[in-house]
């Protein structure tokens, strides 16, 4: 029992210590246990692996586990893809344990340091999130790479134990291979949300097969799969359907903040939690801290009026490199292309995410005629495509765009590339003098350093100009001054952080999620409250 009577409750913490992402948070009350989030940890992966050095597909989770990409929790993974005898040589692991079940996670959202390495839990444990969050997940993953370790909706079983490794010769038959994960929707029942049931359930996207599960709504208080009483608090973030996370334990209320902004269109969101947070008098706040050094934080009409003011003035093509996940972004520039008098142009993936959010919010805008959105079509696209991408080019077949209609009406377009999709200009041929708009973040470590300076390299040989790009002087990296202010960050800045953590005045604050944990101990050292830094693999008992 603790000082004040109540019963212990531990917190170990797998990721998300000294690292921006990556959080795996296992909460135990009791014989009750919990996972908040289980994320894939960008900067540890960096130190091992890179574009043409990745962990073998074939080696299951060996190679993530003997890295340390992921913790070695025997009991916690899929019996499918663990090699024989593997246990065996990891029961010496640093923080090794042998867990008998887990009864859920809980997921703040559907980036993939928060979502990724879920890919390898048990499949009879269930994923609990908002519809939203669900959606885009599976969304991200029909329409991505879905790489071996990002499997996070649906995955292919084989045959536990294969002598032949993880290869099509130990797929499983057809009718059994393919599993979905159980996902219990804890926001809304779709009926509150004003979407007519047939529609939502009947649309194709989440289909029930063999050996699938259904997407189910689970009320959480009182449910009888929710192993503890927990409340999902929707909050603001640079995707859409986050949320917060608040679990009753035996210890009093623990708060799980996920990833969170002030500053976004949806602050009244995050506010609202803030002020529900502060009257449960929480035992602790596991808190983000990601823009820890940041003082102020742009705005996203700040974005849209400078992108207003940058593309009004553009004579050729116009690139927008912004993340099209982040949905307020898409819309932000989405408005900017009309009142410019362009379409905005979008990927196949980010006009799949859009049709998807449609299917639970009537107001994401319909690619159509007349909405000035438009689906850019890769000049060298399989003349085989996925699935997903045959269905959406036959739905939107009016709305297509090639390379030869941009490069011959380039001012009627905004087009939507990031870095990673430049190899498309030679076919595009932009004019000299065509704008480059940078509408995200600036780099942050050596690795990004380096796409930064090729990207400059394309520019220069196309005579294209930036705006809002970071440029590197003296071995630093910033926004020229008067091209600013074009990138409302999805993380709230240091003030922003202390304010809220003042508002909810748990008993203990733990900072997560940050390379700046100092943030809440030199900021909230006149309070009452106790900061607590976590580490690795070591239990936290509150």
């Amino acid at each position: 029992m603790s000082e004040k009577g109540y019963s212990v409750v531990n917190l170990t913490f797998y990721g998300g210590i000294n690292e921006i992402g990556g959080n795996k948070i296992l909460l135990e009350d009791g014989h009750k246990r919990l996972l908040l989030d289980f994320g894939f940890p960008y900067k540890k992966h960096k130190l091992f692996y890179e574009e043409y050095l990745k962990p073998r597909g074939g080696a299951g989770l060996l190679d993530p586990l003997r890295m340390g990409l992921v913790p070695p929790l025997e009991g916690l993974y899929r019996e499918d893809i663990a090699p024989a005898g593997m246990w065996e040589g990891l029961k010496t692991a640093e923080h090794y344990r042998a867990l008998d079940r887990v009864d859920g996670v809980l997921l703040s959202h559907a980036h993939l340091d928060h979502s990724a390495h879920i890919s390898f839990l048990r499949q009879d444990i269930p994923v609990y999130s908002t519809a939203t969050t669900a959606f885009i997940a599976k969304a991200i993953q029909d329409s991505g790479k879905s790489d071996f370790d990002q499997q996070v909706c649906y995955f292919t079983s084989y045959e536990p134990g294969c002598p032949a490794g993880w290869t099509q010769e130990c797929l499983l038959s057809s009718t059994e291979a393919k599993q979905q994960r159980q996902f219990c929707i804890g926001d809304v029942d779709p009926a509150k949300l004003g979407i007519d049931a047939h529609r939502f359930w009947s649309s194709g996207f989440w289909e029930k097969g063999s050996r699938q599960k259904e997407l189910a709504f689970c009320p959480l208080a009182g449910h009888d799969k929710s192993p503890l009483k927990v409340r999902c608090f929707p909050v603001d973030h640079s995707i859409p359907g986050a949320c917060a996370w608040g679990i009753e334990t035996g210890s009093g209320w623990v708060i799980y903040s996920g990833d969170l902004r002030i500053h976004g269109k949806r602050a009244a969101l995050t506010n609202r939690f803030v002020e529900k947070a502060a009257t449960l008098h929480p035992r602790a706040l596991v808190i983000e801290a990601t823009n820890a050094t940041r003082t102020t934080n742009v705005s996203e009409l700040d974005v849209y009026q400078n992108a207003v003011k940058a593309i009004s003035a553009a004579t050729g093509l116009v690139i927008a490199d912004f993340s099209a996940r982040d949905a307020d972004r898409l819309l932000t520039f989405l408005q900017v292309a009309r009142e410019t008098g362009r379409k905005l142009v979008i990927l196949p993936r980010d006009a799949y995410l859009l049709k998807t959010l449609r299917l639970l919010d009537s107001a994401i805008p319909e690619i159509a005629a007349g909405a000035g959105l438009c689906i850019y079509q890769d000049t060298t696209a399989s003349k085989s495509p996925a699935l997903w991408m045959r269905h959406l080019f036959e739905d939107y077949a009016g709305q297509t765009v090639l390379a030869k209609d941009v490069r011959a009406n380039q001012d009627r377009f905004v087009l939507s590339f990031s870095f990673f999709d430049l190899n498309e200009l030679p076919s595009i041929s932009p004019a000299p003098g065509s704008l480059y708009v940078f509408s995200s973040s600036e780099p942050h470590d050596e690795e990004q350093e380096i796409d930064f300076r090729r990207l400059h390299n394309w520019l220069d040989h196309f005579d294209m100009k930036g705006f809002g790009l970071p440029v590197e002087t003296d071995g630093k990296w910033e926004i020229p001054d008067g091209e600013k202010g074009l990138h409302a960050s999805g993380h709230a800045c240091g003030p922003d952080l202390l304010d809220i953590a003042r508002r909810i005045n748990p008993e203990v604050v733990i900072p997560v999620h940050t390379e700046h944990p100092e943030l809440y101990t030199v900021g909230l050292k006149d309070t009452a409250i106790k900061v607590v830094l976590p580490a690795i693999g070591k239990a936290l008992s509150i």
